[in-house]
């Protein structure tokens, strides 16, 4: 049997066992154990799986992964996201929408302490929902508003996910974060116009809410001064150098648990919940990594990436068949996997592919990036919309899954401009020569 047919049998097998519910850690280690020790033997293959767990676990660049987990659980005990959605909603008070975009402002601005769309999401929902809902809201397009908006974590700094295709596709952590700030706040933008020409079409969804007096407008925006702290550790410490990405981490995190303390916004318990949920988020996210590690080495050995790139190279397909290729790829796996084993399972395969057309590796992760906020919020499956309607169990999956459309429009939008324009995430990097 040659080497290619081995490999594709193993991808077959992968995506077998995923599609019967094996759990997708389990089913990259499986069908990667499986393919290498079919092409190199029994013996360096359980050596191989023996070795990848201890390598990984005890690799330097993975420890920024636990610390913004930890950063965002202490924020989001610590009422950080409560004070920012007032604070938003003091700058948009008196405008037709002002609640929806309010939600929209501080989900990307929480973006920044957090990283995490499930937590987002899951902390607005019981924020935001309710407060759209008492002023007259459509519930449908409250929730879809809240699990869009939740979705944009994963895309600005400092993001865990940006952090884990840095990890898996060899790039510079500090240019994904400076690439990001772009795309993530222009994606942030056109949410808010969305949600004015929803406005303009179906008024009695999004009725007018009364403006705030001027003094509450500025006694809400005084609690922004939590995040402010937590983002210039976190971003700003990198890029003035004082800190690696992981220091910045450890640092921003130390900064939220002293900020929760001082201010009495969170006590002992409120730490151990969170360091809690740090360990158990982080140990399923190492899981998913292990599993893909392990398929990856297998990828790696039957030379598949490589040989499909030359394999479309010599087919004479034009850059936009191919982009138009990857596109639907990550569509249709956004559709039932999560946006961590969507990264682990694609990326050692399409980005040969991207390079070859003309593309480079840190602007691949943003578009892939983007294209993993849609599957978020994407159905069968788009986890943030879950994560609301267990929260929410009166608004059916179906009409939340409606709300989100009209922020889907502005996905789609923002992969035809970095297409367009990749320079929307080559600039930054490029100017700060990070």
């Amino acid at each position: 049997m040659s080497v290619a047919l081995i490999g594709a049998l193993g991808v077959l097998f992968l995506l077998f066992l995923i599609f019967a519910r094996v759990p997708i850690a389990i089913s990259l280690a499986a069908s990667g154990l499986a393919g290498y020790a079919a092409l190199d033997g029994w013996g360096k293959a359980l050596k191989m799986a023996g070795t990848v767990p201890f390598e990984l676990a005890s690799a330097y660049s993975f420890s920024v992964i636990p610390l913004f987990i930890l950063m965002g659980a202490v924020a989001s005990r610590a009422n950080m996201a409560t004070e920012l959605f007032q604070a938003c909603n003091a700058l948009f008070s008196g405008v037709r929408g002002a609640l929806a975009n309010a939600t929209i402002g501080s989900c990307a601005l929480f973006g920044a302490i957090c990283g995490s769309s499930i937590a987002t999401a899951a902390t607005f929902s019981k924020v935001a929902i309710p407060e759209m809902r008492k002023h007259g809201y459509d519930p449908a397009f409250a929730a879809g508003a809240v699990a869009s908006a939740g979705t944009l974590d994963v895309l600005i700094p400092p993001s865990v996910l940006l952090a884990i295709y840095a990890i898996v596709a060899e790039q510079s952590l500090p240019k994904l974060y400076a690439a990001a700030f772009l795309p993530g706040f222009i994606l942030a933008a056109m949410y808010v116009v969305t949600v004015w020409l929803v406005a303009w079409w179906r008024p009695k969804w999004i009725p007018r809410v009364p403006a705030l007096p001027l003094a509450a407008r500025l006694r809400a925006a005084v609690g922004i001064w939590k995040l402010g702290i937590l983002f210039f550790f976190a971003v700003f410490g990198i890029y003035l150098g004082w800190f690696s990405p992981t220091e910045a981490a450890a640092v921003a995190a130390f900064a939220a648990i002293i900020i929760a303390f001082a201010t009495g916004a969170m006590n002992f318990r409120g730490l151990v919940d969170s360091l809690l949920e740090t360990a158990y988020t982080t140990a399923s996210i190492f899981f998913v990594i292990v599993g893909a590690f392990i398929f990856s080495r297998f990828i790696v050995l039957t030379q598949f990436p490589n040989e499909l790139a030359r394999m479309v190279q010599q087919s004479g397909v034009g850059p936009g068949w191919i982009l138009v290729a990857v596109i639907s790829l990550y569509f249709l796996l956004g559709t039932f996997l999560d946006e961590v084993s969507t990264i682990l399972v694609t990326v050692p395969v399409t980005l040969p592919l991207i390079t070859g057309i003309g593309y480079d590796g840190v602007w691949f992760g943003i578009f892939v990036t983007v294209m993993c906020t849609i599957g978020l919020i994407s159905p069968p499956t788009g986890m943030t919309v879950f994560v609301i309607q267990a929260q929410h169990p009166e608004i059916p999956v179906a009409r939340i899954y409606m709300g989100t459309l009209p922020f889907l429009a502005a996905d789609f939008l923002l992969i035809g401009l970095l297409i367009a324009v990749p320079g929307l995430a080559n600039w930054l990097p490029a100017l700060l020569k990070v």
